[in-house]
């Protein structure tokens, strides 16, 4: 527990559940919170995964200020008032103004999804997945006004496997970081708070992700495509195709070997990828690399996602059907 804990003044800003998690973390272990910043409900209603903290507020009567951005003159001018020690930053989209940050004495910590200094910025959970990557992590470091570039104060790994998705590494990620709120507390109380410096050498940076950026390229081998659908499903817009003119989402899938369908196709190295070459354990797709990838679950988009028995059975899904990287228009002269 935190010796002071009373005398240690914590103020929070987050959106999402991993956020959440750590504020009930820093709750459970003692900590005077003085202040919840999270985003106002027109906000939060445009961010991805956000949650509220309503609940949190009013079960342990601290304060909840809503706004756009802790930048905003009225924010900054309520975290003043607060006298924070310490802020903890986690699940938040935005950067935090030099204002905020010379506020606490033990300066603001901030949480990013990876191992860092690689996979700095946007998105880092899709992008670790989606670059095949074997371990994945969580670091807490002193926020300064570079994106993800403060001296580390912590930092967890964890493997990937390979039935891990984005929704398991996020719970992943955010399990790490409840561990870490106690070591952090830990070291504040103690007086020997970690501080150490990224090597940039080292450093990638990872640029934001849009729905759009979701369309399969089936040019690409069966690894790849595996890691892309399983970076981009639930929660996130999902990786998508388009099949008889329509917006097909693809929620799982898995990597297939059926070497006894290429003995019975006498042109298979020149079948187009996206292709459907069977309908059994799975909508088997030929993909780049002469590779195979099996759809298990399903949608058309603004339809009902069906496992792949089910979808096959509803659409008539058939042998030779082609999943595209583009719609097709067709043009009447």
């Amino acid at each position: 527990m935190l010796k002071n804990q009373k005398n240690i003044r914590i103020a929070f800003v987050g959106a999402v559940e991993e956020g959440r998690e750590c504020l009930q973390e820093i709750i459970n272990y003692g900590g005077n919170v003085v202040g919840i910043f999270t985003f106002t409900e027109e906000i939060a209603l445009k961010t991805s995964g956000a949650v509220d903290f309503e609940e949190i507020s009013i079960e342990h009567n601290i304060p909840l200020f809503r706004v756009k951005s802790t930048n905003n003159p009225d924010a900054v001018a309520q975290m003043r008032e607060l006298k924070p020690d310490i802020i903890f930053v986690i699940g938040w989209t935005r950067l935090v103004s030099a204002e905020i940050l010379e506020i606490p004495r033990f300066g603001c910590i901030g949480m990013h999804a990876s191992l860092l200094p690689r996979f700095r910025g946007r998105a880092p959970v899709n992008w670790v997945i989606i670059h095949n990557e074997k371990e994945t992590g969580n670091t807490a470091m002193q926020l300064n006004e570079g994106v993800d570039t403060g001296k580390m104060v912590a930092q967890k790994g964890f493997p990937i496997s390979m039935a891990d998705t984005c929704q398991t590494v996020y719970h992943k990620v955010a399990r790490a970081g409840r561990e870490m709120i106690v070591e952090i507390l830990d070291a504040v109380n103690a007086g020997n708070l970690p501080s150490i410096q990224q090597n940039d050498a080292e450093a990638t940076e990872m640029p934001k992700r849009r729905p759009e950026d979701g369309i399969v390229d089936w040019q690409k081998g069966a690894l790849d495509l595996f890691n892309f659908v399983r970076a981009l499903t639930h929660p996130y817009p999902g990786a998508f195709s388009y099949l008889r003119g329509r917006k097909l989402f693809i929620w799982e899938a898995r990597i297939a070997h059926y070497p006894h369908l290429k003995s019975h196709i006498s042109n298979w190295e020149n079948i187009e990828p996206g292709t459907v070459l069977g309908v059994s354990d799975g909508v088997v797709v030929m993909t780049g690399k002469m590779e195979l990838l099996t759809l298990h679950r399903l949608s058309f988009e603004e339809e009902e996602e069906l496992g792949w028995r089910d979808f096959v059975k509803t659409y008539k899904i058939q042998v030779g059907d082609v999943l595209e990287s583009e719609i097709e228009v067709t043009v009447q002269v």
